[in-house]
Order: structure tokens, then sequence, then C-alpha cells
């Protein structure tokens, strides 16, 4: 049997703000045909709005900067180069990758993909996670589009393309839809696309980054980006260019995989990825294959991010040590309450974590009342107040925040458009959305789990024999857990209900949890709806995005089959 043809997609940014030097390293690192990045996560969006609102650009300048070390070298090589950095202006963020590269003796055909900027049209505005309507003016509201309109860019010949608001995943489908000419049809082959695009968004994260097993992965420090050998099929093997730091493991890449998710049915513009079909193989030091992927038909709607400003928001952090933490946290209150009254603010949330940091957040509408007049407050308790006080944080004033607001639109209302060098594209009609299968999927496997392993148990630590990553979605946390083997996944999957959760984690105790089982890859996933309130940018978490939670998780003792436990 030969070697499947691939094409060999390099990510070179996960987030805003990202290693700069990741783009040079992975055109220069080894053979690549398509290099992409992702910019735009949720907050990123609210993050442009605010630069905009300021007279600076709506895209992300730090891809420019990237692109100036390595747009030579990439039209010499006949790599392509898809990014989503074009945020809320892309034509913005392609004129000036025109005048980059115009500076540097250049003429690439640069393509930017718009038509998911909704802002100022009616929508309904009704939350597609809660089901709150909202009232307020949509400062930014963006459909997220998919891999389409990419592939035809680069079946118009670009070298560039630039994109605002697409799903993560949509940088790499695009390029697999150009190279493998699949179409609305190919169901699994975009699913496999989809898990793919998924592994590789986070950057460093599907090679040893954020990983529960951190000590297995060498030179961390100088850790390589992720490359997806992408195949026809939509399978595609994970790996790095040689001689970079990092690893590539079926452990960092189901980190990722249960990074972010809901269910097993992860929907996109192009394809429903079923993640219950995923099939992880080694396949060589840092390579894992993954197979197997399941696709079905996309839904008739597509989802908006909707941001609006909120109001103003002030946090101060008084620390407390030695004796009595409690009741010093509630002298502490009672001082700042005395001078400032707690009922006259919009929001009021007060954390005691077990360091003993008191943190007090609060959030209304009138700057001044949130700003100094809160944090003026808080000083003026400096000496009268509890022993030992100190605070880590300097009176200021407020600073607006934002709320993410998800909301859902028919796909029929939603017109991507694609520019190549100023000239639009005539874009095709998609087949209908509403086709089905051709062979359906059976649902996904859920019920009551028991694990055949017994005898003599150790109390220890869950992170002893499973991993954890955690993060945000809107107003919702997700927590994955994974076992290495089949025995620990058994165990885990019929001792981690949502109640033992709620008893190891008793923080989540109030919120309605939900539990997702992947047996495939011997993970669960738990959505937390609403630990994060109205999203990150208004949670008032020390750690607003939920990255921390899985970490948590894995520090809780439970009572495990010592067969389980590693030597030592």
């Amino acid at each position: 049997m030969g070697i499947a043809v691939t094409l060999r997609i390099a990510n070179c940014s996960g987030f805003y703000g990202d290693r700069l030097s990741a783009a040079r390293e992975m055109v220069e690192g080894g053979p690549i045909d398509v290099l992409t990045g992702d910019w735009l996560a949720e907050l990123t969006m609210l993050i442009l709005a605010g630069n905009r609102l300021k007279g600076r650009p709506g895209y992300a300048p730090t891809f420019l900067r990237q692109l100036e070390d390595v747009l030579g070298p990439c039209l010499d090589k006949g790599i392509k180069i898809v990014s989503n950095a074009g945020g809320l202006d892309p034509a913005g963020c392609a004129e000036a990758v025109h005048e980059l590269a115009a500076r540097l003796g250049l003429s690439p055909k640069v393509a930017y993909v718009t038509g998911d900027d909704l802002t100022g049209r009616p929508l309904d505005l009704v939350n597609a996670d809660t089901g709150e309507r909202l009232d307020a003016t949509p400062l930014t509201a963006n459909a997220y589009l998919g891999g389409r309109p990419i592939a035809a860019a680069l079946w118009a010949g670009a070298d560039v393309v630039v994109t605002g608001r697409v799903t993560d995943a949509a940088l790499v489908t695009g390029p697999g839809m150009w190279r493998y000419g699949w179409g609305p049809g190919d169901l699994d082959a975009l699913a496999g696309s989809v898990v793919a695009g998924h592994v590789i968004e986070c950057g460093c994260q599907a090679t040893g980054g954020n990983y529960a097993f951190f000590q297995e992965v060498p030179d961390l420090a100088r850790c390589g980006f992720p490359i997806a050998e992408l195949r026809a099929d939509g399978s595609a093997v994970i790996t790095k260019h040689p001689g970079t730091g990092g690893l590539v493991s079926i452990g960092t890449v189901t980190a990722q995989l249960v990074y972010e998710i809901g269910g097993p049915r992860y929907p996109g513009p192009d394809v429903v990825a079923r993640f219950d079909t995923i099939t992880l193989s080694e396949d060589g030091p840092d390579r894992v294959l993954v197979s197997g992927a399941r696709g079905e038909p996309p839904p008739d709607t597509l989802k908006v991010a909707v941001n609006y400003l909120a109001g103003y928001r002030n946090t101060m952090t008084l620390v407390l040590t030695g004796l009595d933490m409690e009741a010093k946290a509630r002298v502490a209150e009672e001082s700042i309450w005395a001078r400032i009254p707690r009922e006259s603010f919009d929001q009021v949330d007060v954390t005691l974590s077990d360091g003993g940091l008191l943190r007090i957040t609060v959030m209304d509408p009138d700057r001044h009342k949130a700003g100094r007049a809160f944090s003026s407050a808080v000083v003026e308790t400096g000496l009268a107040s509890y022993p030992g006080f100190y605070g880590l944080t300097p009176p200021g004033d407020a600073s607006p925040y934002g709320v993410y607001w998800p909301v859902l639109v028919p796909a029929a209302e939603v017109r991507p458009r694609v520019f190549v060098d100023g000239e639009e594209l005539p874009l095709a009609d998609d087949a209908p959305r509403a086709a089905t299968a051709l062979h359906p999927l059976p649902a996904p496997a859920q019920g009551e789990v028991t694990s055949t392993v017994g005898g003599a148990v150790v109390r220890a630590p869950l992170g002893r024999i499973a991993g954890a990553r955690s993060g945000d979605k809107g107003g919702n946390a997700n927590l994955g857990v994974w076992g290495d083997t089949a025995g620990r996944y058994g165990w885990l999957a019929a001792h981690l209900t949502v109640a033992r959760l709620k008893e190891l984690l008793p923080a989540l105790a109030p919120y309605r949890i939900e539990r997702h089982e992947l047996p495939n890859i011997m993970a669960l996933n738990f959505v937390v709806h609403g630990l994060l309130g109205r999203g990150v940018a208004a949670s008032p978490r020390m750690d607003p995005q939920a990255k921390a939670l899985g970490e948590e998780l894995r520090a809780q003792l439970s009572d495990i089959p010592a067969e389980l436990l590693p030597d030592s």
C-alpha cells in the first residue's frame, strides 16, 4: 500500500497574542502546503470592536507582523496562507496585506471573505444557550461562516486569504475542499477536516502545551506548533516539525479534542461532526492518526456572535493572612459597604479564595460609581479593617465590559462574499442544507456505565489516573476528562457522575451540568451551564475562561482502585 497523498496544513497562531515567531518557524521548519492562523476567540471580536472605537484597526495587526517574515518565502514555495485575522474588517486587512507586499516588492493575489457581519440588521436576539431575549443594541454581530468561501478564494488562485468570523475549523476545511473537491454531500470527509481543524486550531495545545501530564513533554519551552496532514477521505495525521519541542501523542490529541466542546455532535456550517466516531492511533513518533469521523448534514441555522456593551466594572483584591480568615473577610466587607452601599451597584461578586485572596468586583452602568467611588471606598478602610490588611490593587477607574450573546439565524439569510484583488467572485449556492445523510448515523450512546475493576482502593488525587482540559463557551464552561487505558476510562465513566463531580467541586453545585460520553477516545465531557455568567468579558471569576477547572478536579481525592494507579 502506498503512502496516502496529503495536504500539509500548519497552524501558526492559536489566539490574538500568540508567538510571533511561529509563522517563520512553520515555514522554515519543513515542507507545508498551507499556513493557517486563528486569531478570533469569542472575546477577540469585542477587543477588536474596542480598538475600532479608538480609531485602531478592526483586524489583528500581529498577523501583518508575522506575514512580513514569511510572505516572500511562502510565494516562492507555493504555500497558501489562510487566516481569520481580518476580524471586523477583512477588507481593511486585505488592503494592509497589499501595502505590506508592495513595501516588500511582492505581488501576491490577496482575497478576503466577508458577509459574516450582520451588525445593524434586524435579528431575533434570543440567547441560544439560555433562551433570554436581549433588549440592548449589539455592538457587533457576526455569523460563523464555513470553509466554502475560503475554498472559492483558493480556487481563484489566491495566495493569501483573510476572513472575518468563520469557524475555527473552517481554516482547515476550506483548504481541504479546495484540494480534494469535496462537495456538500461529502459529509464524512468534511467531518474529518473539522476534527483536524479543531485539533490544530489552538496551536501548541495539540503538541503538549497546557497538557495535564506536562512532565512527559520534552522541551516544552520550545514547543513546536501543530501540522495536520489532511487526506482525501478527511482523516489526518497530527504532527509537528522535527527538531521542535513538545509532544504529539494520543494523550495530547485527546486533550485538544475534548477542549471547548459540548455533546458528541459538533455542529458547524459545513457539517455536523460526530466526535463519538473518531478513532486515534499512533503513526510513529510525534504522529497520531485521527480517522473514522462521520458526518451529518449541517443545521439550517448559523450561530451568530453578538457582543454588546453592558456597563463598567472594577475589581479590588485584598490579601488575608493568618487566623480567622472568614471573620476577616466579613469585617473587610462590612467596612467597605458602610462607605458605599452594596445594593447601590447593579451587580456585585465577592470571592474568597483558598489562598486568602478576597476579590470584590462591582458592575454598574455608572462609570464613576463603579470606578473611583468604589476603589477609594476600599482604600479608605486601610486603617480601620482586619489585622494584616493589604491589597494587590491600587485605587483605579472602572473599565467598560461587554457581554457575549450567541443567537441563531437562518443560514439562507447569510450570504458569504469573496473578493480577490478587489474583484468579487460569483459564488454558487450550496446544496439544500436540509438534505439528509445517505446512511443516517445512530444517536450517540448515553447510559449508565459499570466498571469491572475492583479490589483494594487507595485514597489518591483523581489526576493520578485521569487527564483533564477545560475552557469556555460563552457563559458555559466545558470540562473534558479522559483515561489512557480501557480500565481507567471504565472506572472514570462509572465513578464520575454529575453528582460526584459536584461533590468533588462544591462550587459547581448550583449549576446545571450535562455529561457526555465519548468511549471511542475514552473521554467524558461535562458542560457546566452558566458558570461564566454572561461570558468571559463579563465574568467576575479570577479564572474567567475556566482554564483551571480541569486541574482543580484532578487535585481532588477519590477512592481509586489500586490496580489503576501508576507504580510509584
